[in-house]
């Protein structure tokens, strides 16, 4: 270690690689990278390898990290996303916020943490982790599903929250002298705030979209200048007294109204990870373990708290908004863990003098417990709903007049077709049938998808296909075929399927005609069969054999005219 301790370039390369290492255990172990970041700084921290020792250094780039984290906030505050809030979101964002500071702060002063320090606890339990739960939800292709918008929407308002939270943070360390960002007077902070403020203004009214469309000619250039923007912004909030955080904000808030927002966003992000490491391996080697064994009880506490707490107050609220227990559920189980925000707004306070060191230590060791055991929980979140469904009655209002459609509308209706999966290939079956005169139902778990097939005159249920109880209540008994487009869908770490989870549920309610799948992989076609399927369509396989005749000569047959999809809509 004496080669590694002298030469920080060394160090840092082997930081790197210990990231990497764990990082790749992490993902065997389907955990964040968040928590294998952690982890490295506990292991290259004093308490085991002793490998830190560039504090200057991973300072540094900690806090460019920071300053891009919040721009990449800001960048996503535009006025439009704001409004497209729903009431459901709004009140469930608000709910858990307010639920979760306030028995949270009774809890920290319970276990003796003082008023100060319980209150900086609380509020750092409020944010659940939007990077964590939207890479969750997309790996499980339920991003678009009614529980995933509905997430979604209270994780940006939890996003404003954090916003709320360290503007007041920032200003409450306003003249705090040698432990504040600038040691300035209130009054000149202030002004020096409303002038950055104005400035934004007035660089969003004349000056954003002419420059970022000249820059937008060389992509490297906008990306160069982004980053510009939130260093720049983050030292001139630093000097005047806003500090980092904010500075950075307001950057991203610069740019957030420009047509490259997104472009900027997924440019920046993968350079927002990387120096993030050096935040959590700063904050990581400053633990010392021997140390975290007097927060152990309040930890688990805590712990306990954001795990069963935060989901059930979603439920309750959600539950009161008319929406389904299942809805609710898979909904609740988004918040249960506190975010890379949590540990930024602790250590805020940690450099403004308000709380000890020990406090930063009981969250990180809240956010790993936390981090760690909602990851399972969202991956498994289908079986865990099957668990606990009989006691999730009470949260659940008769006639659920808040989905878009209510189970068994269709009950007592004839269907010669019932499909499942309303994308591409879905629609394209679906508009063939009803030209033939075949009376098709469509079911999906996405309510744009509904509203597609409703618009273009399809009967539609919303709903889900691994809920039993749903299925229960379609009208399976005249229908002849069951017909399955969903994509791939793992439910939890053995990859069960949505299809054939499907299969199992539609057999177990008697149905007794016959059920296509389609599959895009060979090798699930014996499966398919094995599972009780009595057609395995091959879409791929299906369109290469057409394209086949149609190149050799044979006569095309007459075409029926299928609705354009969104572009950004996954295929099946």
């Amino acid at each position: 270690m004496e080669v590694i301790t002298h030469s920080p370039f060394a160090e840092i390369a082997a930081l790197l690689v210990m990231a990497a290492v764990i990082g790749f255990l992490g993902i065997i172990l389907r955990q964040p990278l968040i928590v294998s970041f952690i982890a490295v700084g506990l292991i290259a921290g004093p308490s085991a390898l002793d490998v830190v020792h560039s504090d200057q250094q991973i300072s540094l780039l900690s806090q460019l990290g920071i300053a891009v984290l919040l721009f990449l906030v800001g960048i996503k505050l535009d006025v439009k996303l704001i409004r497209s809030l729903g009431a459901v979101s709004l009140l469930t964002g608000l709910g858990q916020v307010a639920f979760t500071s306030i028995f949270g702060y009774l809890i920290g002063l319970s276990l003796g943490l003082g008023h100060v320090t319980s209150l900086y606890v609380a509020v750092a339990l409020t944010f659940s982790s939007t990077i964590i739960i939207v890479k969750l939800l997309s790996d499980k292709r339920e991003i678009d599903s009614l529980h995933g918008q509905i997430a979604l929407g209270f994780l940006i308002v939890q996003d404003l929250v954090v916003v709320l939270a360290m503007i007041v943070l920032s200003a409450i360390g306003i003249g705090a002298g040698a432990d504040g960002h600038g040691g300035g007077s209130v009054l000149s902070v202030l002004v020096s705030g409303v002038a950055m403020v104005g400035l934004v203004i007035l660089f969003v009214r004349y000056i954003a979209n002419p420059l970022t469309d000249r820059l937008a000619h060389a992509p490297e250039l906008l990306v160069i200048f982004a980053i510009a923007m939130a260093a720049m912004f983050a030292a001139i909030g630093d000097i005047v007294g806003l500090g980092k955080e904010v500075g950075g904000l307001l950057a991203g808030i610069a740019l957030a109204s420009t047509p490259y927002r997104e472009t900027i966003a997924a440019r920046l992000a993968p350079l927002r990870d990387f120096l993030l490491l050096f935040f959590f391996i700063a904050l990581g080697s400053a633990l010392d373990l021997s140390l975290l064994g007097a927060h152990v009880t309040g930890a688990v506490i805590f712990s306990l708290f954001v795990l069963i707490g935060n989901p059930l107050i979603v439920l309750v609220i959600m539950g009161a908004l008319g929406y389904r227990k299942r809805t609710g559920f898979l909904a609740g189980l988004t918040v249960a863990q506190i975010s890379e925000f949590s540990l930024i707004f602790v250590a805020m306070g940690v450099s403004l003098g308000h709380v000890e060191d020990d406090a930063l230590g009981l969250v990180t060791m809240v956010g790993l417990v936390t981090i760690a055991a909602s990851t399972y929980m969202i991956t498994y979140s289908h079986r865990l709903y099957a668990l606990f469904e009989p006691l999730l009655g009470l949260f659940e209002r008769k006639g659920t007049p808040r989905e878009p459609s209510e189970a068994g509308a269709h009950q007592h209706d004839t269907f010669k077709v019932i499909i499942f999966g309303l994308g591409r290939f879905g629609t394209a079956i679906g508009m063939r049938l009803q030209k033939r005169g075949i009376r098709v139902l469509g079911v999906d778990f996405n309510p744009q998808a509904v509203r597609r097939w409703r618009e273009m005159g399809l009967e539609t249920e919303f709903g889900d296909a691994t809920d039993p109880e749903f299925i229960n209540d379609l009208p399976l008994s005249d229908a002849e075929w069951i017909v399955s487009t969903v994509p791939i869908h793992p439910t939890g770490l053995s990859h069960e399927d949505t299809r054939t989870t499907l299969i199992q549920l539609t057999r177990a309610t008697g149905f007794r005609g016959q059920i296509a799948v389609a599959a895009h992989h060979p090798k699930d076609t014996e499966d398919f069969f094995a599972s009780g399927a009595d057609m395995v369509l091959e879409p791929f396989q299906d369109a290469a054999d057409r394209a086949v005749e149609l190149l050799c000569g044979a006569p095309e047959e007459e075409r029926t005219e299928i609705p354009q999809i969104d572009a950004e809509e996954k295929a099946d």
